[in-house]
């Protein structure tokens, strides 16, 4: 068995577990339980998209975290899970953290996958095990809910827009 096939996606799964956890410890030890469990279950993994296999097993942890801990998904965002964007200024990296902070789990993840990770609407499917309308349902959704936060139209609750 070749391990080293897993070793070129670290970045991005420990990118994408920041961006989830919100914090670079919890990120840490989702990347861990994540490939531990990749590790394990490698036998059961079938030629073709391997990024989307291990985006997959994260999503399963993560999910199975969240019920076992009932972690809140209100969560700050590790200021320093993304690289600086040309020509945005600290105050909109913060505003842009604030408001993947008001998107339901569901909602942040599909939107993470698509663009943080540029993975296609096919792949974040198989990911995630949803349907493929599903993630341009929870896409569209996502992005609507960003760029209200964005334009602080929605309070830090999830399920709660101000009005």
């Amino acid at each position: 068995m070749d391990y080293d096939l897993i070793v070129p996606y670290i970045p991005n799964l420990r990118r994408y577990a920041r961006a989830l956890v919100g914090d670079r410890d919890g990120a840490d030890d989702l990347v861990q339980d994540t490939l531990e469990r990749a590790v394990r279950k490698f036998h059961l993994w079938r030629p073709g998209d391997l990024r989307a296999w291990l985006f997959s097993i994260m999503h399963n942890v993560f999910v199975n975290q969240l019920k076992a801990r009932k972690i809140s998904s209100d969560v700050e965002i590790d200021d320093s899970f993304a690289a600086p964007m040309p020509g945005a200024t600290s105050t909109d990296i913060l505003d842009l953290q604030r408001a993947l902070g008001c998107l339901a789990p569901e909602q942040r993840e599909v939107v993470l996958l698509v663009a943080l990770e540029d993975m296609s609407y096919a792949d974040v499917s198989r990911a995630l095990g949803i349907p493929m309308g599903t993630v341009m349902s929870r896409l569209s959704r996502g992005r609507e809910r960003l760029r209200r936060a964005m334009d602080g139209e929605v309070s830090k609750n999830p399920l709660r827009v101000v009005s």
